[in-house]
């Protein structure tokens, strides 16, 4: 019971506003408290869990996001995309959808998709006749590509708490984010204008002539080769999540400095401190989260977790509903870090239990975030999008809705039901 009241304390404190990281340290006194644990034995083993090398890769990452957006890489990918495919009908949306998730793949975070491309896109899209209030929907979702586009930083923490291979998880959440892409340009191509009527006259028709693409091509290509480098690095065997991690920071530095030129010492500055201030905050919630789940274990909260359920629900099909439903609803008021080395270290075993392989399990949750993280009260994704398109929340709900309704929780329910959307490229590359 102790276990269940503790999560339910952090629910709280999160809903009154307390930051994150101090709500997970709100809950971890308690569980201190309560269970009488010895803190420098506790202390000691939460050091050791952060003490990884896989974790490396996260501020390398986080830091590659802001160098792609202060050094001119996002620019050069969204004005290429926007040359092949924006001049067709719902071309400027699928634009937008493209650039996330190519941004994705290569700084493996939302955030930064968020503030790169909205910044680029959003005005573009409303001069197309696209209204900010569905933009800033769209830009919301399709920026969650970063979470299942590897390398992922949501991935990588999951890996890590689940004691799974990184890249197994990333294989795991491919599948999920094609069907992701293909739901959106379809929704935005043909649901559009049923929905959105004012979007009906937007788009205009029409190619560019291939000496433009040629060119937008040319400009786009040090942009470009990032995901190449980075995804046929990792699954070519040449070097592991964390030097992949490295290599990208590196490229997005010379890069912005040297061929773009558009980093300059100022901006570099700004990038790294961002990344510090991010990364930080990640790493102490991620403590804190190590330590509370060394008690829960201790006191056999998971294994009693699944003994209720198993108890409440029988039938299998109707768990993995339930546990669907519940990191929806744990994703509407926690952000994918918390969602990520909380519930889904509670709900392994019983995943386990149920059939599903953890790294099935992995694009599970990450398909839950992206329906979470645009879902109020919190929506920590969607208010982002919604403060860079200008444009109250409260316009904004109805469209967001509507593609997470149409888009996002089908692709959930398919990745959940359909184990070889997740699990066929794992296996492929021996992973599992």
């Amino acid at each position: 019971m102790e276990g269940f009241i503790a999560i339910g304390l952090l629910l709280l404190m999160m809903i009154i506003g307390v930051p994150v990281a101090w709500s997970f340290a709100g809950v971890l006194a308690y569980l201190v408290y309560i269970f009488d644990v010895n803190l420098n034995t506790l202390m000691l083993q939460g050091y050791r869990s952060v003490d990884s090398v896989i974790l490396i890769a996260l501020p390398l990452f986080v830091l590659t996001g802001y160098l792609m957006q202060s050094g001119g890489i996002a620019r050069r990918l969204v004005d290429f995309i926007e040359v092949m495919i924006g001049k067709r009908r719902g071309g400027m949306g699928a634009s937008m959808i493209m650039a996330s998730g190519i941004f994705g793949a290569i700084a493996g975070t939302a955030t930064a998709a968020v503030a790169s491309i909205g910044t680029i896109m959003i005005e573009p899209l409303e001069k197309r006749g696209y209204p900010r209030s569905y933009s800033a929907a769209l830009l919301g979702i399709s920026s969650l590509l970063g979470i299942l586009i590897p390398p992922s930083i949501t991935m990588i923490l999951f890996a890590v708490v689940t004691r799974q291979s990184v890249a197994a998880c990333f294989a795991a959440s491919i599948g999920p984010a094609i069907l992701l892409i293909l739901g959106l340009i379809a929704a935005n191509r043909f649901g559009v204008g049923r929905f959105f009527n004012e979007l009906s006259s937007a788009a205009g028709d029409g190619l560019e002539p291939l000496p433009g693409k040629g060119r937008a091509a040319i400009k786009a290509f040090p942009a470009l080769s990032l995901p190449i480098i980075i995804l046929g690095g990792i699954y070519g065997g040449v070097f592991t999540p964390t030097e992949a991690a490295a290599v990208a920071a590196f490229s997005a530095m010379l890069i912005g400095f040297f061929i773009y030129r558009d980093l300059n010492l100022k901006s570099f500055a700004r990038s790294v401190v961002a990344a510090a201030e991010t990364t930080g905050t990640v790493i102490l919630i991620l403590l804190f989260s190590f330590m509370i789940g060394r008690i829960l274990a201790s006191e056999r909260i998971p294994q009693d977790l699944t003994m209720l359920v198993s108890t409440l629900i029988e039938n299998p099909l109707l768990i993995l509903i339930a546990v669907n439903l519940f990191l929806i609803l744990a994703g509407m008021i926690m952000d994918d870090v918390s969602v990520t080395v909380v519930v889904a270290p509670l709900f392994l075993p019983l995943m386990v239990d149920t059939g599903i392989h953890p790294v099935h399990f992995a694009s599970i949750v990450a398909c839950s975030v992206v329906i979470g993280a645009n879902s109020p009260p919190v929506a920590p994704i969607l208010y982002m999008a919604c403060r860079i398109g200008k444009v109250s929340i409260h316009k904004t709900v109805k469209p967001a809705l509507a593609l997470m309704a149409f888009v996002a929780l089908p692709v959930m329910i398919i990745t959940t039901f359909v184990p070889e959307v997740s699990l066929f490229l794992p296996r492929l590359l021996g992973f599992v």
